[in-house]
């Protein structure tokens, strides 16, 4: 986003060659109302630009816990601007004229990072959901395994037959689309770091 539209222009064009996807705004006003706008895997934005501010509309992304990923691209930057922008989140502050390879090598890093954490957060959903269908003797199941506990053992604790034990972990297992133990432990480490979880 920049109010200059040679500059979007030029961008555009640059990125393009890259087949890359390019959506280009004259000011905050115009991407706020496009309702795809928050879906893109990087905002380049200007500082200074007619209406709100780039340092404004970060700090309504910030408000709305918008997480876009933000290069601050300026003509008219300075070393307090660029500090306010990195402590808001911003993820890198480049002064014009910039390296035009900078600026890609950049840009596909942080669509690299952006997809990757989609897909992180897509598996996290994923495992929850599994995790949602299955009944309380299935979780119970499921978390005796977890402890490593032998069939026999998760039948004594739970007072169950071993039959019933070796059902519900059947069940359990093909909810959770897991294939061996080492699966479950493999989709419940990672969900651990999910923050939303209890």
């Amino acid at each position: 986003m920049d109010d200059d539209a040679m500059v979007r222009t030029s961008l555009r064009m640059l990125l393009e060659v890259l087949d890359m996807r390019v959506s280009t705004y004259a000011d905050a006003a115009s991407f706020l109302a496009d309702p795809m706008a928050l879906h893109c895997d990087v905002l380049l934005l200007d500082v200074r630009m007619p209406g709100m501010s780039g340092l404004q509309l970060q700090d309504v992304l910030n408000e709305r816990h918008e997480e876009v990923p933000i290069l601050f691209l300026s003509g008219h930057g300075d070393i307090p601007m660029a500090v306010r922008a990195m402590r808001s989140g911003a993820l890198d502050f480049l002064q014009k004229p910039f390296d035009e390879q900078r600026l890609i090598d950049w840009i596909v890093a942080a669509v690299a990072r952006r997809r990757a954490n989609r897909a992180q957060a897509q598996e996290h959903a994923d495992v929850r959901r599994r995790l949602g269908s299955l009944t309380p003797r299935e979780r119970d199941v499921l978390d005796a395994v977890m402890l490593g506990k032998a069939n026999k053992v998760i039948a004594f604790d739970l007072g169950i037959s071993l039959k019933t034990v070796e059902q519900h972990r059947g069940r359990m297992m093909s909810k959770m689309q897991a294939r061996r133990v080492a699966d479950l432990f493999r989709f419940l480490q990672h969900q651990e770091g999910v923050s939303v979880l209890a």
